[in-house]
Parts: structure tokens; sequence; C-alpha cells
């Protein structure tokens, strides 16, 4: 009997045999790193959709089953436009997979690059979704500022709390504790302290002058545009650091995190996506997530007007769930497959995003259409966020996590939602609350 090592077709995987990294021992294509070698070209239409309903892990897969919710939005929208409460409904429903696909092909996508400028691109796929968002609410005018204000510091509080606290309960179930490496965990970490700082120091500003109110607005709107310019500035400079002046660090402990996968041998024979289909499935993805993302922000004012749902609620909670699901659902995979560091990394990267890109962009943007978006936050939003900061940032102090600290970090996340719910909603030029609030919730209701 012969001793010789069983070759590719003799496998414990042979369903996948033709969708092995290397195709008979060649890369197909050219630059194409392994890990994301298709073994094949051009787009081949029933792989392509088994690939995308597939997904990236079985909880990704059933999030494909809400796909019919994008055509029913579709159909409602334009069959029965006055229908706002379930245009909003089917719109916020739909724009689950619709994300997640969107998360999905950015992942492959960023397979086939080298590792650090794959996360990066990866995590910037996922905030494509959040740019979205915003720029169609700014388009609103002045009546979308608390809510986008709201989304932003909401987007980071569920990426820091909930999404951080899942991955430590979920990799904590199968594990003692997790270690991760204090390159991603206190680079991140010192980063969103200072962009936290860098976002509420207008609304320090604001608060500390009880002059001339209007001259106040004025200078604290200056004070944010001038703070965009600088987070951006920031954000070059980080990114700079993770592809050029450490690249090698990040690298390295990207590719240590990589041997880690307890599914690493099943995920390598895993069919994937050609580079053609990849970027199909984002034009296709970020499409769906554009209309879906107009139709929902259309029935926005509906919500607040006649369902008196709460601005803060609207923004700290409802959106960032929806815009982050699918970079949740990928992060908390990485961390059950005991892939720490690519968790971190895709959550405090997103967080970094959001607070030195997205947030300058939407002020730019506003700047420019004549919107006063200013960094003026709520009281109740900005001491929120710094105490976020300050509660995750002792929970990375030292390198590992449990998942007691998980449970801490969702139960945290949950009694902001609670709260948020009952917040009043922000005083109109007039005195008076959106809403139904009137005119006693916004006499009481105080801006920081």
């Amino acid at each position: 009997m012969s001793t010789e090592p069983k070759g590719p077709a003799e496998t414990a995987y042979p369903p996948h045999r033709h969708s092995l990294p290397l195709h008979h021992g060649k890369k197909v294509t050219k630059g194409v790193r392994a890990d994301g070698e298709s073994g094949r070209r051009g787009i081949h239409p029933i792989k392509f959709l088994r690939i995308c309903f597939r997904s990236s892990c079985t909880l990704s897969k059933w999030v494909n089953v809400l796909w019919p919710f994008v055509i029913a939005s579709f159909a409602l929208r334009y069959a029965r436009p006055h229908q706002d409460l379930w245009i909003f409904i089917l719109s916020y429903i739909a724009m689950v997979p619709a994300a997640n696909l969107l998360g999905f092909s950015g992942q492959e996508f960023a397979r086939k690059l080298p590792h650090v400028v794959g996360v990066l691109l990866e995590t910037t796929f996922g905030s494509l979704v959040e740019i979205i968002l915003f720029m169609v609410l700014i388009k609103k005018g002045e009546t979308a500022v608390p809510i986008i204000k709201a989304a932003i510091l909401g987007s980071i509080l569920a990426n820091l709390l909930l999404c951080l606290g899942l991955c430590f309960f979920a990799g904590g179930l199968r594990r003692d504790e997790q270690v991760f490496h204090d390159a991603i965990s206190e680079v991140g970490g010192n980063l969103m302290l200072v962009a936290g700082m860098g976002l509420i120091v207008p609304a320090v500003f604001s608060t500390a002058l009880t002059t001339d109110v209007q001259d106040v607005t004025n200078k604290t709107l200056k004070i944010s545009r001038a703070s965009s310019i600088i987070l951006l500035v920031a954000y070059l400079v980080y990114v700079f650091f993770q592809m050029r002046s450490h690249h090698s660090l990040y690298d390295e402990v990207l590719r240590s995190d990589e041997a880690k996968d307890t599914d690493r041998d099943r995920d390598m024979w895993k069919a994937k996506l050609t580079l053609t289909e990849s970027i199909l499935a984002v034009a296709i993805s970020l499409t769906c997530v554009a209309f879906m993302a107009v139709f929902m922000v259309d029935r926005i004012e509906y919500l607040v007007e006649h369902r008196n749902i709460k601005d803060a609620f609207v923004g700290l909670i409802l959106i960032p769930l929806v815009e982050k699901a699918a970079e949740h659902i990928t992060a908390v995979d990485e961390a059950w497959d005991n892939q720490m560091n690519f968790a971190l990394a895709h959550i405090l990267g997103s967080s970094i995003q959001t607070a030195l890109l997205n947030t300058p962009l939407v002020v730019m943007v506003g700047w420019g259409l004549g919107v006063g978006m200013d960094l003026n936050f709520e009281i109740f939003d900005a001491v929120v966020l710094i105490l976020a900061i300050i509660v995750v940032g002792n929970f990375l102090r030292d390198n590992k996590s449990n998942y007691l600290e998980g449970v801490l970090c969702v139960l945290v996340y949950v009694i902001i939602a609670i709260s948020a719910f009952y917040y009043p909603n922000p005083v109109k030029p007039g005195g008076e609350a959106s809403g139904a609030e009137g005119e006693a919730s916004g006499a009481a209701h105080r801006r920081f």
C-alpha cells in the first residue's frame, strides 16, 4: 500500500475540490492573495448566487432569508407611498441583508489584497452604509441635524459596547479567556479617546459661554468645521501609521491571528467569488443600501412627529443597529473563531472611521450645502460617549477578555438604549420641542 501523502482530490472536503486557493497549483489572477483565490475568472451566475447566499458564516447566511423584504420595500414605496410606517419598517429590515451583502462582498474583495490593506478596505466598505445614511440625512436640511449628531455617537457606542460585548461573550463561550495584541487595542483605544475629545470640545465651548446665543452658535459652528479638518488629518496619519510606517507590525499580528482561526482549513476550501464577482456584489449591495436609506430616512420625520419616537432613540439606537449589522456579524464570527485581533481591528477601526472620517465628511458636506451641521452634541450623548470610551479602555488594558466583560458591555448599552427612549426631543427655534413633546418638555430640555 502506498504511503504517499494524499493529494488535493483526497482531502477531507471533496465538495469543494474545484475551489482550491491555487487552481492546479497556479494562481488564476495575478497579484491575488492565496486566501482569496477563487480558481475561476469572470462571472458565473449560479455560483455567484450560491456563494453570496452561503455568505461568510451561518448567522450571515440566515440573514439572507430577509431579501424578500427588499423587494417588498420597493413595491410598497412605489405602489403605496403614503404607508409611511410600513415603508419604514420594511426598509429598516431590508437594510440588514443589503448591508450584509456589502459586508460579505467587501470581505471577499479584501481577501484578495494584503492583510492590512484588506482589513482597512473591509472596514471602509462597512462604513459606506453609514456614509450613505449621513448624506441622505444631511440633504434633508437643518431638521435632520439632531438625528445625524445622535447617529454619529450612536454608531460609536454600538461598536464599542454592543459589538465588542458580543465579541467578548461569543469568544468567552468557547474559551476561558482570549488574548489580543496591544498594537491593536492600545492604538485603537488611544485614538478613540482623542477622537472623543475632539468631538465634544465644540459642545464644551458652547456650554461654557452664556453670552449672545447667536454669536456663540456661529463660533461653535466655525470651531466644529475647524475640528473636522483636524480630525481628517488625524485619520490620514492613522492610515499612514497602519499601512506604511508600522505595516509590518500589523501584518505580523494579523497573520498570527489567521493561524489561530479554528475554521481556517474549511474556509480555505470554500468556494470564493472572483474579483469581478466581488466588484459586482459590491455594486448591487451599494445600490440596495442607497435605496433603503432613502426610503427609511424619508419616514423618520413621520416617526418623530406622529409616532412620538424620540430623535435620540432614532439616532443613538435604531439607525446604528441597522447600519452596523454586517460589521457586527463579521466581528462576532471572528471572535467565535478565536481571531480577536481581527475582531478588534474591525470594531475599533470602524469606530475610528466614524469619528475621524465620516463625521468630518458630513460636517464638510453640510458646510457646502449651507446646512449648519456642527458638533454641539447633547449633554446626554457627550457624557455617555466619554464614559463608554473609558469603560472599554479599561476592559482592553490587560489585553485579555472573557464572557463576563462581554455581558457587562452589553448591559451598559441596554441602559443607554432605555435612557435614549425617554430622552426629550431637541428644541425648535420657537422654543417648542419636535414631535408631541410640546412646550413643557421643550422648556425642560437643555443643550450641552
